[in-house]
């Protein structure tokens, strides 16, 4: 197992735990079910944006590099060519 797996695995069992102990903690709450529901679909909608957050700013950043590829390969091109017809 390389050190990218282990880094996922490491992460992944982290956010179980905190999921699981936010539950835990959100069913053991001294407060109604309708604010422990509300608690609950505040959470739900705080990790999907945090997931769409964290998937736009990774395609973001794998954009901004496939364009940064093509400008050092059209510039290679050029300078190829340019030196070429000396």
């Amino acid at each position: 197992m390389n050190a990218n797996q282990t880094y996922i695995m490491f992460n992944t069992a982290s956010v179980g735990a905190a999921y699981f102990m936010l539950g835990l903690s959100l069913w053991l709450a001294p407060v109604d079910l309708s604010t422990k529901g509300y608690w609950a679909m505040g959470i739900l909608l705080l990790t999907g944006s945090l997931v769409n957050l964290v998937k736009y700013r990774t395609d973001e950043r794998l954009s901004a590099e496939m364009t940064a590829k093509i400008e050092k390969a059209r510039n290679e091109k050029l300078i190829s060519e340019y030196v070429g017809k000396e």
